[in-house]
């Protein structure tokens, strides 16, 4: 029973990614690319699998939060301003990110289902994120969103079976192509289905819930979840493929209801409308752990999960939300943007991740060993590739300069990353 509590528990982490941006990415790259991409989606649970059982171990260990550890780690000075600034301010502006993109999706999808005004059904996600907040704790809404993820994933599960792709196409596909990144659209897909999936503010969400589990449960919990989170993108990303050019909510509820049936059109925009509402509850959610870790103190009143303060963050993060649901942006584009403002985030939150991994004083035999690092740092190579090469292409963009040729550039930066990471492994271990 403990295993299965576990499960349930670490479902929060799946409900966060398995929402509308995480639809939107893997649909797309399904549209675009066929099933080419599907590498990343392996490459992003590995990624995911690892991190997060970084933050669960550090939790498990130390007894507090990641973010709470950021700052007993880094009290005074540069490193504290830096942690502060870097982690704690991109953090909560990705939540902003993730948020708007959570609200304008489960509003585009439910309106498959529902009859109303865009403006009306936005409001209708938004108080219903709010009301769970209000009434829960941490591990309430993770298992209440437990079936929020059910409830859709089961659903693109059995479209995508019905589609039947190939065995070899599938096995293709989890092969990378040496030439992706020569293709703006196809390296942005990636990011995004990286973005959508390896969620940097997961990492102090998932800390948050480890605290008071056993590590071997935390462990199995969150490999299981993950793993039924990474065969449901991968199933929408199966489904995108049957999409006649580019990617829509209304082309999506087209394709499901030709394969499927009538009903499947409804079916989804309901599925769409539970996974909007859980994935809007947790970007606030996670925002408002992360201030009480960086700025608080989770014993003062004001902090508790009923407190003024911690009740103020998380709203301010719905507000921001909300607001960008009312206006008129167009979801997917808006979507797709926010999961790659957030991969090219991952790189500098997993850097402070594996820094405190190492610190043996605090963590004693729970410090990363051999093996732990090097998976580390092969995800530090991969995202810092991705997440430097879309950098340098916003920069190219806006100065018109020339980019180096690809077969320079991506190695260059995948060292970056590694050798940022083995510097504070060093450091740490120091």
């Amino acid at each position: 029973m403990k295993r299965i509590g576990s499960i349930l528990l670490w479902s929060a982490i799946a409900a966060a990614f398995i929402g509308p941006g995480t639809v939107t990415a893997a649909a797309s790259a399904g549209a675009s690319a066929g099933t080419a991409l599907l590498w990343a989606i392996l490459f992003s649970g590995v990624a995911t699998i690892t991190l997060q059982e970084f933050a669960g171990r550090l939790a498990v260990t130390t007894g507090e939060d990641l973010a709470s550890v950021l700052r007993t780690r880094y009290p005074i000075g540069f490193a504290r301003i830096a942690s502060v600034l870097l982690v704690g301010g991109a953090i909560l502006l990705g939540c902003a990110a993730y948020e708007a993109g959570n609200i304008l999706g489960g509003a585009a999808g439910a309106m498959l289902a529902l009859d109303l005004r865009r403006e009306a059904v936005t409001v209708i996600v938004a108080l219903a994120a709010g009301t769970l907040l209000m009434a829960g704790s941490p591990q309430f809404i993770a298992r209440l969103m437990a079936g929020f993820v059910a409830l859709m994933g089961l659903g693109f599960l059995l479209v995508a079976v019905s589609l039947a792709p190939s065995i070899g196409e599938l096995l293709t596909g989890l092969v990378p192509k040496p030439g992706f990144a020569d293709d703006p659209t196809s390296l942005l897909a990636v990011l995004a289905l990286v973005g959508t999936t390896v969620v940097p503010y997961n990492l102090f969400l998932g800390a948050a819930l480890a605290r008071g589990q056993g590590l071997d449960d935390m462990r199995f919990g969150l490999a299981v979840s993950v793993g039924i989170g990474v065969l449901i993108t991968a199933a929408i990303l199966v489904v995108g493929t049957a999409l006649d050019g580019a990617f829509s909510f209304d082309a999506l509820g087209t394709v499901l209801a030709a394969e499927v049936g009538v009903w499947a059109r409804t079916g989804a925009g309901i599925g769409l409308l539970a996974a909007g509402i859980s994935s809007a509850v947790t970007a606030p959610l996670a925002a408002a752990l992360t201030a009480r870790g960086l700025f608080g103190d989770a014993e003062a009143p004001a902090w508790h999960a009923r407190g003024w303060r911690f009740r103020g963050v998380w709203g301010g993060i719905l507000l921001i939300g909300l607001g960008f649901g009312l206006a008129d942006i167009r979801p997917a584009p808006a979507i797709l943007a926010a999961q790659a403002f957030n991969g090219a985030l991952l790189p500098l939150v997993a850097l402070f991740l594996l820094a405190a991994m190492n610190d043996v004083e605090r963590l004693g035999t729970r410090a990363n060993g051999l093996v732990a690092n090097a998976f580390g740092l092969l995800v530090m190579g991969v995202v810092s590739m991705l997440g430097l090469t879309a950098l340098a292409r916003v920069i190219a963009t806006v100065s018109g300069m020339a980019l180096p040729a690809p077969g320079l550039m991506l190695p260059a930066f995948a060292l970056i990353g590694v050798f940022a990471g083995r510097a504070v492994t060093r450091r740490a271990l120091r």
